[in-house]
């Protein structure tokens, strides 16, 4: 028997252990070592196909002539609370 041939022996005899071994203590077959403090947000959400994302609306631009008429109201609407406190 060749070295190659024995290595893969011992690695067939190891696998199976281990499967064996997660059988009887009823966990999986590697059991990965828990990290001290808060799971990240990928491992404590379910897998669960997430939902795409919304099309950002589109911003809306004021033009020149709105922004004056908007001046305009804002300033009639000041003289008018200045009126009213006199």
């Amino acid at each position: 028997m060749a070295i190659s041939e024995i290595l893969a022996s011992i690695d067939s005899d190891i696998a199976k252990l281990q499967q064996a071994r997660a059988l009887l203590s009823g966990g999986t077959a590697v059991a990965a070592k828990k990290k001290a403090g808060r799971p990240r947000k990928a491992a404590m959400a379910p897998d669960v196909a997430k939902p795409a994302k919304k099309a950002a609306k589109k911003k809306r631009n004021l033009s020149p002539e709105g922004r004056k008429r908007i001046a305009e109201a804002v300033k009639k609407r000041w003289a008018a609370q200045r009126a009213a406190a006199k």
